[in-house]
């Protein structure tokens, strides 16, 4: 018995082995492959060369486009427990900022205008058409900088929990206590020297303010554990005024929706009608409003659940 089934294996191996080599790529490599993180096997995690880097993004389910955009100090993975349910009527592409995890760090090109680039040519890449877009934080500053450099690829954009330089609110918002953190990593090399070796540290007091799980914690420390992940970080932040001077001068009308929010505990809460009043003066001609209910600043480990309400909403309304 054990020798027949010895035959019939020593048949059918090589056989299987012709047949895996026609197979196309991804499928040979593991048709949509289960991530270590836990989204199952219904998401993929991939690299595209856009913009004279590596970007690193993770991809699940199907129909229009939503592409969501972390802030700090986080990775794609501020957005996996969305995404499940995200994915069950949209294609969901969450993406690390170049830099950050799993992207390429490079020595510039940290402006929100540069990073915008990236997005914009890894959904020409995968052939998206039409993308809704949400940024949280840093994200949120990127969501609007594509929204300006390209409106004809964007159906719709969600900003989360952020000012936005050179928009009115802006300079209101620079000497509140919550702000501390911006001067500090805008010196030139100085944060570097004193986070480096110590992101957890420094990351905790931010963690403070929202839902984090310790796995969670841990793996957006491993997102800046080296030098270099440090310093594009520190670099996002060094590149505001040059956010502020690009964003000042966009204000050709732009009719791309946009939908404004931050958590109603957030030190941003009460700036978002005068953030939205700053966007219409620039020529934005489609901006709503809202508040996140018991949420501060990081809307979507607090509040997950509307978050992803929010989006179902208007990224549907606005789907092609």
């Amino acid at each position: 018995m054990n020798r027949r089934l010895g035959r019939v294996i020593s048949f059918l191996l090589p056989v299987l082995l012709v047949c895996s080599s026609w197979l196309p790529k991804g499928q040979a490599q593991g048709q949509m492959r289960p991530l270590a993180t836990g989204l199952g096997k219904g998401f993929a995690s991939e690299t595209v060369t856009v913009n004279g880097i590596k970007l690193h993004y993770v991809r699940g389910g199907k129909g229009p486009a939503v592409i969501l955009i972390h802030g700090f100090p986080e990775d794609w993975f501020e957005f996996h427990a969305i995404m499940p349910r995200l994915a069950k009527q949209f294609t969901v592409i969450a993406i690390d900022l170049r830099g950050v995890g799993g992207s390429t760090a490079t020595a510039g090109g940290y402006d929100a205008a540069n990073m915008a680039q990236d997005v914009h040519q890894l959904a020409a890449a995968l052939k998206l058409e039409r993308i809704y877009i949400v940024g949280h934080d840093l994200g949120g500053q990127v969501t609007y900088a594509l929204v300006r450099r390209y409106p004809e690829a964007t159906r719709g954009a969600m900003i989360l929990d952020t000012p936005i330089p050179g928009i009115e609110g802006w300079d209101e918002i620079q000497g509140h206590p919550a702000m501390w953190h911006v001067r500090f990593m805008q010196v030139p090399g100085l944060p570097e020297k004193l986070v480096g070796g110590r992101q957890a540290d420094y990351f905790s007091y931010f963690f403070h303010f929202g839902k984090f799980t310790p796995s969670e914690e841990a793996h957006f420390v491993k997102a800046y554990a080296s030098s270099a992940q440090l310093h594009a970080v520190f670099e996002m932040y060094r590149a505001f005024p040059a956010n502020a001077q690009f964003n000042a001068a966009q204000r050709v009308p732009n009719d791309v929706p946009l939908f404004l929010a931050a958590g109603d505990g957030s030190p941003f809460a009460n700036l978002v009608p005068k953030i939205a009043e700053g966007l219409r003066a620039n020529g934005c001609t489609h901006v709503e409003t809202g508040l996140i209910r018991g949420a501060v600043h990081y809307v979507i480990e607090d509040q997950p659940d509307q978050v992803t309400d929010l989006i179902e909403r208007h990224a549907s309304q606005h789907s092609p």
